[in-house]
């Protein structure tokens, strides 16, 4: 026997034992894209059959049912009811997505049109993703969520969990960097840059079931790489977090809290000690 073929024989062995029933992950990226193109048919790639809308809602559900089969066990209803379920949110998901892509084009002096948001900008492809997967999240389907999430990552840079609680008009500017945790409460008209973080004080399993992450309040501005972290922290509404904030304690409404900045002027300066770079 070849060391390759032993080598074969002790994975699968190994397979067997620890065989774990999964949804597959290019399906559900799969289930994404689909999604989106449900959504936000791009015109130069729609059919022009009278049933296009129809074929593509049915395509979507087709592709839930397949990614739901896997963890069927761990589901409190059947994979039809939870499509079902889901499918019958799709008009709600719709229309706050387009309060978000409305959102950014106010703000961003750089959005021409709501199209070029909605095809063009990371911010709104995960936040897309994210209203999706949320919907999963509560309807109790594990792993699923985060697959889509986790995809959403990836090609944005962005990661928001689907746990996360988050009302209309969201805009995320840039985005690269951003982390949203799962209890993070965010509420309406609320912009944030990129490098934010809405995390956790501690990282304990003792905790999973605990609100870990800020709750951020109505009308709030945090600008890039503010750092906002601890279940109990509140950002009151109409605050304004300057860059590179970093904040574990709960902020007053109208606030505007931001990052000193110091220039010290050196004087007698000893040129032996200056560091000469060269480029």
């Amino acid at each position: 026997m070849s060391y390759l073929s032993k080598v074969m024989d002790e994975l699968q062995a190994s397979r067997n034992n620890n065989e774990i029933d999964m949804p597959a992950r290019d399906l559900a990226h799969r289930f994404v894209e689909e999604a989106m193109n449900t959504l936000f048919p791009i015109s130069a790639r729609r059919s022009k059959s009278c049933c296009a809308e129809e074929s593509l809602l049915y395509q979507m559900e087709s592709t839930l049912k397949l990614l739901l089969l896997p963890v069927n066990f761990k589901l409190n209803k059947s994979v039809e009811q939870i499509t079902h379920d889901f499918m019958i949110e799709i008009p709600s998901v719709y229309r706050a997505l387009l309060k978000d892509a409305e959102a950014i084009q106010k703000f961003d002096p750089a959005a021409d049109t709501i199209g070029e948001v909605i095809i063009a900008y990371p911010g709104f492809f995960a936040i897309m993703v994210y209203r999706l997967s949320h919907v999963l999240y509560r309807l109790g389907v594990p792993t699923v969520p985060r697959l889509m999430s986790e995809y959403a990552h990836t090609k944005t840079g962005i990661d928001i969990h689907p746990g996360a609680t988050i009302g209309e008009s969201f805009f995320i500017d840039h985005g690269t960097g951003v982390v949203i945790g799962e209890t993070a409460i965010i509420k309406n008209n609320v912009k944030i840059y990129q490098g934010v973080t809405l995390g956790a004080l501690q990282v304990k399993k003792s905790l999973a079931k605990k609100k870990r992450h800020p709750t951020v309040e109505d009308n709030v501005i945090i600008y890039s790489s503010a750092t906002i972290l601890g279940g109990d922290t509140v950002i009151g509404r109409n605050s304004i977090i300057g860059g590179n904030v970093w904040l574990t304690s709960s902020v007053e409404s109208n606030s505007i809290v931001y990052h000193k900045h110091e220039t010290k002027v050196r004087t007698n300066l000893d040129e032996s000690k200056i560091i000469n770079f060269q480029i």
